[in-house]
């Protein structure tokens, strides 16, 4: 499977669902455990999709598999939350949210950031908190992720992601033509050193970037 920048989701009968938005990854195994699709004429928010009910993904279209039917189950790429400050947790610590603090703010709650009573006394201070529905260790890789080789050279953006269809790992990244490279190049997952949402760190230096032959559509 390939998943495209921008590319279109579709259910089994021929609705369009949204388009894709990230993917979500592993770092450590590349493991490709979700995408999350943009909202769009059938999701109102963006959704977290398991790779396990994707058909097939190639060029601009990925399809959903017919027995995927309760869309209104998948769960949201983000939810936000409204919680008391200090309460907001570190990272890898349990979350836990008072129960009237969860979600939405209570009926009253004053734009200043307080709640208020009934009778417009105020109660508390509020922060909001959003928070991605990802595995945990997984990264959700935005589209057009900035590619930079161990040198320090920014070479380029992310603009496709190759998987084993069998088991569902990243082989190879697509990386877009730019200022550096006047051509779309291949490279193999295993170069990746580390990745957040927004950038790609590479193991090797530009030179052998360079050395890597111009991808050529099949």
């Amino acid at each position: 499977m390939q998943f495209q920048e921008n590319a279109h989701v579709f259910t089994a009968d021929g609705r369009e669902a949204g388009t894709i938005a990230r993917v979500v990854l592993d770092p450590k195994t590349d493991e490709v455990t979700h995408i999350v699709v943009r909202k769009g004429w059938l999701f109102t928010e963006d959704k977290l999709v398991p790779i396990s009910v994707i058909d097939r993904a190639v060029g601009n279209r990925i399809q959903l598999r017919a027995d995927m039917e309760n869309f209104d189950e998948l769960p949201l790429f983000q939810e936000t939350h409204y919680v008391a400050p200090g309460d907001i947790p570190e990272e890898g610590e349990p979350t836990v949210y008072a129960p009237q603090l969860y979600w939405y703010p209570p009926s009253g709650a004053a734009w200043s950031g307080y709640y208020t009573s009934y009778y417009g006394y105020p109660l508390a201070p509020y922060v909001t908190y959003t928070e991605q529905n990802i595995p945990e260790g997984t990264v959700g890789l935005k589209e057009g992720a900035r590619v930079v080789s161990a040198d320090g050279r920014d070479v380029g953006r992310v603009e496709r992601i190759f998987t084993n269809d069998e088991l569902n790992r990243a082989t190879h990244l697509l990386i877009s033509e730019g200022w550096f490279f006047p051509e779309k190049r291949s490279i193999p997952v295993d170069w990746i050193v580390s990745a957040n949402e927004e950038e790609i760190r590479l193991s090797v230096k530009a030179k052998t970037l360079e050395q890597v032959p111009e991808y050529k559509a099949p």
